[in-house]
């Protein structure tokens, strides 16, 4: 696809649209012998193929604590806080006292204490399912604390739940369970559980449960899977829920048609929900969440199966939303965090999205509701898991493959004090 006497696809690509034009109705003599949903693969396949041109000949910071870098509106560094002893670190938040929790994914709550990963983990966790399930997210609200993980049925099945308590003495004690599935829709296999938990400023607690791998049921709203909901911080079910006078329904469920939602975060500008999904292979996604609308996973998507089979033709839907932004191919889009803090002025506001396969952290400039640029801060130097601004007002980063956790700093403010 270098081009010879056409042009270069790779080092000069064309967008969706042309190329689809291009590869239906042919150059000069050659015919099509594609259907619409071939065509779609073919599109994929051609960014792909350009995407990594541009990742050979491009080079990206990638850079080890204490290094320098000058992005477009701030010099920073990367400061490491931990930077051993995890085994899978999912997910942080900030206690009091300057005092940190991170989940482990196979099932571990860690604390950090006076810049320390105490050896102890928190005992009283709940028992959690294997593969992309197990110890998922972690928010403090009303001094409750509140985890997602996968959760495992009698008979071998999972699905995400949510639960609540307190920590008292290395103790996960006054337990309640805030949602949980009927054991009965559960699914097999340890495929994409989400999930992300985030709450409003009227106390309402949002969370994403994924598809579980099960085509068909992110389009059923008395399945849970391959949704997002909304429930009050006892997990009772708001009276203005979209969908709590349905019959059949899950009262809790806010929209669906979602994949792998693994990011959700409030505009400080808007208040919009915005959320990340990874697509299969293509069309992550890059949505605001509006009550009760449907986001048209598997129906439409801007991606194909992983062998490079088509999953559909159509990208857009009557009734169904299109994503704000979207990418082709996947970079694996995991946290989102739009940052609030005031120790990078010029990064107001801006929304920072990790990516795991990609390996990369991007700031994202929004006006409105439309994406005007997008920035590679850094790439290559782990898979992002999560992203958290801390009380001081710096930006947190959660890395796997290695296990670790660094934070953002202003470029002369090496060495300062936690968190």
């Amino acid at each position: 696809m270098a081009g010879d006497t056409a042009p270069s696809l790779v080092n000069k690509p064309m967008d969706d649209a042309k190329a689809t034009r291009s590869i239906h109705d042919g150059h000069r003599t050659l015919q099509h012998a594609f259907n619409d949903a071939e065509i779609r693969g073919l599109v994929i396949y051609i960014r792909e193929r350009a995407a990594a041109y541009e990742r050979d000949h491009t080079k990206y910071n990638s850079p080890a604590p204490g290094i320098t870098v000058q992005s477009q509106r701030a010099v920073f560094q990367l400061e490491p806080v931990i930077e051993s002893g995890l085994d899978v670190p999912w997910a942080i938040a900030f206690l009091p006292a300057g005092r940190m929790l991170i989940t482990e994914r196979p099932g571990r709550l860690r604390v950090v204490e006076n810049g320390k990963l105490l050896p102890e983990p928190i005992h009283g966790m709940p028992a959690v399912y294997g593969g992309e399930g197990g110890l998922l997210d972690v928010v403090l609200h009303d001094n409750w604390l509140y985890l997602s993980y996968g959760d495992k049925s009698a008979d071998g099945q999972g699905m995400t739940a949510i639960i609540r308590g307190h920590l008292r003495n290395g103790e996960f004690v006054d337990q309640q369970q805030i949602f949980k599935a009927d054991s009965a829709l559960y699914r097999p296999g340890g495929q994409r559980f989400g999930s992300r938990l985030i709450f409003d400023n009227q106390g309402h607690l949002f969370f994403s449960i994924g598809d579980r791998a099960a085509p068909g049921d992110e389009q059923d709203l008395s399945r849970p899977n391959g949704k997002i909901y909304r429930v009050n911080e006892d997990g009772s079910v708001p009276s203005d829920n979209p969908f709590v006078h349905r019959d059949g329904a899950i009262k809790a469920i806010w929209s669906y048609g979602h994949r792998n939602p693994q990011g959700l975060s409030f505009s400080p500008v808007t208040g919009e929900l915005w959320e990340a999904e990874h697509g299969p292979r293509g069309g992550d996604e890059l949505n605001i969440i509006e009550p009760g609308h449907n986001y048209g996973w598997p129906v439409i998507t801007y991606g194909m199966n992983y062998d490079g089979t088509p999953i559909t033709d159509h990208t857009s839907q009557t009734g169904m939303d299109q994503p704000i932004t979207y990418w082709v191919p996947s970079i694996a889009t995991s946290p989102i965090a739009f940052y609030t803090g005031s120790r990078f002025p010029a990064w107001k506001n801006n929304l920072f999205l990790g990516a795991l396969a990609a390996q990369e952290l991007r700031r994202i400039t929004i006006e409105g509701r439309n994406v005007t640029s997008q920035e590679i801060l850094f790439k290559g130097i782990g898979r992002v898991r999560d992203i958290e601004n801390s009380p001081a007002g710096y930006l947190y980063v959660v890395l796997n493959q290695p296990d670790r956790i660094l934070r953002l700093v202003p470029g002369r403010e090496l060495k300062t004090s936690m968190p």
